[in-house]
C-alpha cells in the first residue's frame, strides 16, 4: 500500500468483525462476518477468511511463499468458517502449482504452527503447538497433529488420524490410524478418535479387518490389496483405505507391531 492503513479501502470486510490495534489489512483481502481479528495481525492480498473465524496477535495470513518458484502470480490463501488460528500462526499463499493454501471449517490451529503454499487443510482438524508442514500436504478432515510435528512436502494424511508429538513424517498416514515412533509407523487403529467421531463398533471393525491385513500378515502392500479385495465385504472404508493406499505418490508409513 503507498499510504498506511489499518485497513486498505480495497479489503472487503464483512459485519460485526472485530480488528485490533496495530494489525494491517491489505487491498484483495475478504473476510466474513462475525470474526475476530486480535491485535498485531498481518493479512496480506490473497486471504480469503471466513465467517466466525478467531485470528490472535501475530498471526501472519496469505504471505507470499516460501518458494523460489514463486514469480508474484495471484494465488489465494482461504481460511474456513470457525477456524481458530493461534498466536503466530503463518499461512502462506499457493503458487502456480495448485493457486491456493486451504485452511478449512471449524479448526484449531495452535500457536506457531506454519502451513506453507499449496496445502490442503481438511475441516475439524487440530494441529497442536509448533507443527511445521512444507509445501503441498494434504491433511484430510478430523486429523489430529500432535505439537512440534514436522511433515515431508507432498505428504498425505488421511482423516481421523493421531499423529504423535514430535514426529517427522516423510511418508503417507492412511485414515483412521495412529502414527509414533522413529521412524514414524502405524500402532494401531484411532479407536479413541473414531468413537468421538461417531463411528460404530461395526464400522470399526470394519476399518481394523483392513489394516490387520494391511500391517500385521506380513504381506507387502500390493498382495495385501489384493487379498483385502478378494476376501472382505465391499464397504465405504474398505474403498476409501484401498484408494488411499494404492494411490500414495510417497509410500504409507509401515507398522511398528
Amino acid at each position: 500500500m503507498s499510504n498506511f492503513y489499518k485497513v486498505s479501502p480495497d479489503a472487503k470486510i464483512g459485519n460485526n468483525v472485530s480488528i485490533g490495534d496495530f494489525s494491517t489489512i491489505y487491498e484483495d483481502v475478504e473476510i466474513g462476518d462475525n470474526t475476530v481479528i486480535y491485535g498485531n495481525v498481518t493479512i496480506f492480498p490473497g486471504a480469503r477468511i471466513g465467517s466466525g473465524v478467531t485470528i490472535f496477535p501475530g498471526a501472519v495470513i496469505s504471505a507470499i511463499p516460501q518458494d523460489l518458484k514463486f514469480h508474484g502470480e495471484e494465488t489465494f490463501a482461504y481460511i474456513g468458517d470457525g477456524t481458530t488460528l493461534r498466536e503466530c500462526v503463518t499461512v502462506n499463499r499457493g503458487t502456480a502449482s495448485k493457486g491456493k493454501t486451504v485452511v478449512g471449517k471449524n479448526c484449531l490451529i495452535m500457536a506457531y504452527n506454519h502451513i506453507a503454499h499449496d496445502c490442503r487443510i481438511g475441516d475439524r482438524v487440530i494441529m497442536s503447538n509448533a507443527c511445521q508442514l512444507a509445501g503441498e500436504v494434504q491433511v484430510d478432515d478430523a486429523a489430529v497433529i500432535g505439537g512440534g510435528s514436522l511433515i515431508h512436502q507432498f505428504c498425505h494424511l488421511g482423516r481421523n488420524i493421531m499423529l504423535q508429538g514430535g514426529a517427522l513424517v516423510n511418508k503417507d498416514i492412511p485414515p483412521f490410524v495412529k502414527a509414533a515412533r522413529e521412524p514414524i509407523s502405524y500402532v494401531g487403529l484411532n479407536s479413541v478418535g473414531l468413537h468421538r467421531n461417531h463411528f460404530t463398533d461395526e464400522e470399526i471393525k470394519q476399518i481394523s479387518d483392513i489394516y490387520r491385513i494391511i500391517y500385521l500378515s506380513d504381506l507387502n502392500v500390493t498382495n495385501a490389496v489384493k487379498v483385502i479385495l478378494d476376501t472382505l465385504p465391499e464397504s465405504e472404508y474398505r474403498t476409501e483405505i484401498v484408494d488411499f493406499v494404492t494411490n500414495s505418490n510417497r509410500g504409507i508409513i509401515r507398522s511398528a507391531i
